[in-house]
This record gives structure tokens, sequence and C-alpha cells, in this order.
């Protein structure tokens, strides 16, 4: 196997280098200096020549795919992934590792924490991830340091984990701050200063000027003005909610609720009218904060006739462009511009509300499996875990500038801005679609070096060649969350930015953080998880709920280990014990905590997500069940009896697909499936979310069930995908 690589770089032709979209003039010079960049690397072995061809630059981004295709399938092609697990394509520098946020971290304290037992960064990094899980009082202590953390009162302690009714432990005992605060203050040990630059935005349509900046003095100004009008208006603790895209008056918007001792509640700007009015009704919002309308892609979509329609309460509208609203509000709802003057005369300072770390600062959404979504609690202690989290893994430092296509209905939303704010980092904002050609020249012009993404986003860049004649080689890290990558779509974005690591991230809105995460101290593979974040600590159980061991590859449910920082101990409308520890076994003493992921542990030490362990499905980054889709399917043709929503894993990785499955009222009745398909489409769109796609619809005669009648969703997935793959075998 070790003589496989070299000699399929050899093996490589001109001809094969035209076809992959070379010129003939070039594929010689380009063939040369392959070959010679292979004969360097220490051995035969694939991934040290697929290291050697990386760092000898032979493969640039204005390269066809096909060309990194054909060199990088041709050295894997020999690659036993059953033996040796996935192929990485990425791996730590011995000098790089230790200008990192953890390397530094390591140098400076594993002789101590570890003794004689440290070597350096990278081939230390089990033993120090071990001792984070293990000493969590000391971890904290040591990152709280390299974090715009600043308490009013210091905690008494890190955790307390000697009351075994509270599963996840204590945190921050006594600690009183104001996050929101932390955010807007310059900090001397990250070199920040109020002439820092807090933010950089472009409008989509002006893609062609100079990118606008906003400094941490202004950025501070705009958010206390806002908080001196919501004081006009609300209580403190009031539940305040944002509607709207990612722009910069959202994040001003944000951190004023929470600076003024408000509560934020989150609602994506893509649901529907029922779906705000539920949001709104869960959480008991007092008022909501959107935009009239939403630009994407050149076009307007109304957004203010939603919110509208789904609820009564006061609405705050802002335009999308220029200082006048495109709307004329309804009696009760005010204009931006009338709100801001509610402030005029008030002081230029403003006082912040400071709370204890474990006070509710915002209320973020995840659907259950009931229908109804779970109201989960953020306090002020989430944003520390997400900050530091993206501290360790994705290496974001000061004056680094970091980009990720999001909203704060969604979890990463928040995640982005508390994790460049606290680091010291600069956050880049496209106030406009994401899948254009304008996004990745604004990451170009905002010399973005932090790019997240989620894969469908990667998917539509590579189709559309999105980033031809931009540079993208200011990209430090790449990172990635949300549903499964694709392998394929993965090796086209590394490329861009001259193969750079991708962090795959995977966690939940419960954690504030992701459980499992890459990290830039270990070799990347696409498509897989290099490891457990750091001071996490999770088991995979078996079918029997035996914990597997810790070396061994396996595939079962993820038992967290519940003194987990920033996670839930609550519930707004829920149980939360029931949801996330009922029926988990009991492990060194401790209930595990559940997640509901399927994990595959392969050889080599990977992580890949298999699913989830119950009915709920991700559809395009968005987690969602497959009851509140049937419920809708169900109503979208009257001659149907019942319908089931499962998600299918296409065979060659890649995001989940929706199929619905359906029986008929009338079983001998013919039923034309691209007419449903139409229909429930349509259903899902106006009801649910306009995102979510139906890729697939079958009418059986019946749903397999247990003795109790409940529909076995995972037997129809599984009968689903056996179809699908002998389909395409023909």
């Amino acid at each position: 196997m070790a003589a496989t690589a070299r000699g399929s770089a050899r093996e490589i032709r001109a001809a094969d280098v035209e076809v992959a979209g070379l010129a003939a003039a070039e594929a010689g010079a380009f063939l040369a200096a392959l070959r010679s960049a292979a004969a360097s690397s220490p051995s035969s072995d694939a991934a040290e020549v697929w290291a050697a061809v990386v760092a000898a630059g032979v493969l640039r981004p204005e390269h066809p795919h096909a060309l990194h295709q054909l060199v990088y399938y041709s050295v894997y092609a020999g690659w036993d992934r059953a033996a040796r697990g996935p192929p990485p394509y990425w791996f730590p520098s011995p000098i790089d590792c230790k200008r990192t946020n953890l390397g530094r971290m390591m140098e400076q304290n594993g002789p101590k924490l570890l003794g004689s037992s440290y070597k350096d960064p990278i081939s230390s990094f089990d033993l120090f991830h071990k001792f984070s899980v293990e000493n969590q009082e000391v971890y904290w202590r040591m990152v709280l340091k390299e974090l715009s953390v600043k308490f009013l009162r210091e905690p008494k302690s890190i955790l307390d984990a000697s009351d075994k009714s509270k599963k996840g432990g204590t945190w921050f005992q006594g600690a009183v701050l104001n996050i929101a605060e932390c955010c807007l203050l310059p900090w001397p040990s990250q070199n920040r200063t109020d002439d820092s630059t807090a933010i950089v935005w472009r409008d989509e349509g002006l893609d062609d000027y100079p990118v606008n900046r906003m400094s941490l003095k202004e950025l501070r100004t705009q958010v206390m003005t806002v908080a001196h009008a919501l004081d006009t208006m609300f209580q403190k603790g009031d539940r305040i909610a944002i509607d709207m895209p990612m722009t910069c008056n959202a994040v001003i918007i944000y951190l004023a609720i929470i600076l003024g001792g408000f509560v934020v509640v989150s609602i994506a700007d893509s649901f529907a009218p029922q779906e705000i009015g539920t949001r709104m009704r869960v959480s008991n919002a007092k008022a909501i904060f959107t935009q009239d309308f939403i630009i994407r892609g050149g076009k307007q979509f109304p957004l203010y006739s939603r919110v509208m329609e789904g609820t009564s309460s006061k609405a705050i509208v802002i335009p999308a462009t220029g200082d006048c609203l495109g709307v004329t509000p309804r009696t009760g709802d005010m204009s931006w511009k009338d709100f801001l003057s509610r402030a005029a005369g008030r002081s230029s300072i403003y006082s912040p509300v400071y709370q204890p770390s474990d006070a509710l600062i915002n209320i973020l959404f995840s659907s259950g499996t009931t229908g109804e979504p779970k109201a989960i609690p953020w306090t002020q202690l989430c944003p520390i875990r997400c900050g530091a989290d993206t501290w360790a893994h994705l290496d974001v430092r000061p004056q680094d500038i970091g980009c990720w296509p999001t909203n704060l209905g969604w979890v990463m939303g928040p995640i982005l801005l508390f994790s460049c704010f606290l680091s010291g980092a600069t956050l880049a904002l496209y106030h406009g679609s994401p899948l254009g050609h304008g996004f990745c020249k604004f990451v170009q012009d905002a010399r973005v070096n932090m790019l997240g993404t989620v894969p469908s986003l990667v998917k539509a860049w590579k189709a559309g060649n999105l980033t031809k004649g931009i540079d993208w080689t200011k990209i430090r890290v790449l990172a990635t969350t949300g549903e499964a990558s694709d392998i394929d779509d993965n090796l086209w974005l590394s490329s861009r930015a001259c193969y750079k690591p991708i962090v795959e991230c995977c966690g939940g809105t419960e954690l504030a953080s992701s459980y499992i995460q890459g990290s830039l101290l270990q070799p990347q593979a696409f498509g897989a998880f290099s490891g457990k974040s750091m001071s996490t600590g999770f088991v995979i159980l078996d079918e029997q709920g035996h914990p597997y061991p810790d070396d061994q590859p396996c595939a079962g449910e993820v038992g967290l280990f519940p003194l987990y920082f920033g996670a839930t101990d609550r519930l707004l409308n829920g149980d939360h014990d029931k949801v996330y520890f009922d029926g988990m076994p009991i492990y060194k003493g401790r209930q595990l905590r559940r997640h509901g992921d399927i994990i595959q542990r392969t050889v080599g030490g990977y992580y890949i997500v298999q699913g989830r362990a119950d009915d709920t499905m991700n559809l395009g980054g968005i987690k969602t069940s497959s009851v509140e889709i049937e419920r809708v399917c169900n109503r979208a043709d009257e001659g149907l009896l019942e319908t089931a929503a499962v998600s299918i894993k296409p065979t060659g990785g890649g995001p989940e697909q929706l199929a619905i499955l359906a029986v008929l009222k009338d079983r001998s009745a013919s039923c034309d499936a691209h007419l449903l398909k139409s229909k429930f489409q349509r259903a899902i769109q106006k009801n649910l979310n306009p995102l979510f796609k139906v890729s697939y619809v079958k009418v059986v005669p019946e749903f397999p069930r247990t003795a109790s009648n409940k529909l076995l969703r995972r037997v129809l997935r599984d009968q689903l995908k056996l179809e699908l793959v002998n389909r395409s075998k023909l």
C-alpha cells in the first residue's frame, strides 16, 4: 500500500491533466512539479505524499477543481479506510502549532500540569485534553484569562459538583457580570482599544464599494443609545424578540437588550407567521424587532407582514435599506427612527445591569419531537463557553476577522457574535445573500481569516464557481457545522484557501458549543471530526446502553459527561431531566447526559455523525422533527390518510434529504407522486419553513408499526435507503 501513493501520482499523464482543465502548455510543468513534490516526501505513504504536494504549492486555488480531484484521489487511490480510517488532508506544523491559542497555553502550562509526560502541543494534545476533562477548574481558570470577561464579582469557585441532585454541577458560583459589557470594553491584553475595528460589513449590491467599518467606541455608543431607548418602554427582565437578518443593527439590538438587563428572544427570519407566533407565545415576548423587507439576491422579500400575521405584540420596524420604511407600521408599532428618538437627551453613558452568571440573557429554540419547539435558556455562562471553544478549536485571535453567514435566530448567530467580541476579533457581516458572488468577494475584500460555512453554502459556491477570480488566501482557518459535510465539496473549499484546515463542529443549542470538533493540533480529514471538544467527555453506548472502550472503533448513541460547562440545566417549556437525562446510564458515579446523536468512532480516532437517535432530522442545517413535517403534509391533499417524513443520507455523503411517504384513504386509487410532491413542497414552504426541500415522495399501502401502534420511521428509512441504493445500480 505504501508504494501506491507515489506510483499513483507518477501515473498521472499530461493527457489526464489536460482533461482536468489545464492548458497543454502548462501540463508538462505541472506534472514535473507534482512528481518532484511526491518524490520529496519522506516515504511513499499516501498521507506523506499528499502533505508534500500541498506544502510544495503544486495545486493552486485558480486551478480547475477537476485537477485538484485528479491529484487528491490519485494519491489516496490505495488508501484502506477500513484499516486506517479517513485519509488526512491537513497536518499541524511543529512550529506553527506553538503559535496557536491552545498550543501557546500548552507550552506555558504543559510542563507544570503534565510533568515529564508533556512533550509538545501536537504529541501531548490527547494528554492535555484528558487533563481538561478531569481538571475543569484548572482548565477554565486558564481560559478565562484569555477572554475579555470582566466580573463585577469574581466566582467563589469554578465548579461545585458536590450536590449530586444538580446533575450538571454548579458553575461560577457567586459570579456577577454583564456579558454584553464584556463585548464592548477595550481589553489591553488583546490590544483592543476604542479605535479597534469591531465590525466590518457591506450591503449587497455595493460589492465594488469599500468595506464599511465600525470602531469599538462607535459600537458601544450605538448599543448604549438603544439600551436607553429600551428603558423608556420596558421593565427589566422583559423578553424582547429579534426577527431579522444578522445585520449591524441586529447585533447592536442584541447587545443592547442584554446590556440593559432584558432577555433576547431569538427568531429566525425564515419562519412562517405561525412559527413566529408560537415562539412569541412560548417565550412571553413583549415586543419584536424586525425589518420591513429582507434583501436577498437583489430581490425584496416581505418580513414585517409575516410578523404582523404571526403576532399582535408591539413591533419596532427597521428599514432594510436607507432611512425610510417601505411599509406603513400598524397602529401601536413603531419605526426604528421613532424608537431611537426616545433616547434623545439621555446620558451618553449607560450603566449595565449586572446579574449572576446563571441569569437568563437569551431564549433560543430547538425543535422537539412533539411539534412545539423547546425554549432553551442561555445564561451568561453560554457566551463564555462558545467563545472559549472558538478560541481553542478555531484559533480565533485578537484582530482576526471572523465571518460566518448565519442568523441570530439560530445558535450560530450568538456563537459567532460572542466568539469574535470575547476574543478581540472583528465581526464581518454581509447584508445580503451568502449564495452569490458578492458574498465571496466580501470575504476577500474584508480580509476574512476565519470563515464559517454550512455544507449547502459550499455546494452552491462550488456549483456556481463563485470564487473564480477571487483571492481567499488570507483565510487561515475554515469551519463548518449544521449538517454532514460532503467530502468532495470540502476538497473544493479547502483548495480555494490553499488547503487550509476545515474544522468540523457538531453540538447543540442546549450545549452552547460543539461536543466534537476539529483541532489545529491534530491532522484533519474531510467530513470527519478529529476529537472531542476541550473539557468535554463522552462515551459511545451500545444498544444495551453499555459504553464501548474509549479506543475501540464503534458506532452508537453518544452519552455526554454531565459536568459540561455552558450546558442548560433547565428548559422553559419542558422537563429538562426527562429530555436530557431520563433513561441514560450511570457512568463513573454520574448519570450521562443525552444528546441524541448516533456517532461512529473510526480507526484512527476520528468521529463521524450518523444521524439522530430519535426522529429528529437535519434539513439544510436546521433541526426539525418528523412530526412537524407530517402535521403540515397531512393537510396537503384531501385524499391522504397519513404521511411519514424521514431523512435519507445520500450514499456519497452530504446533507440529509427529505423523503415523504404517503398512505391514501382509498388504497386502490392512483396518485401522481410528482403532483403530490409539489403539494407537499408548497405546504411546507407556507406553513413551516421555505428552506426545506422535498427530495422524494412515495405512495405506500401502509406503514410499519409497533404493537402499540407507534410508527416505525427507522424501518421506513432503511427500506427507502435500500431501494434508492438498488435504483442507483441500475
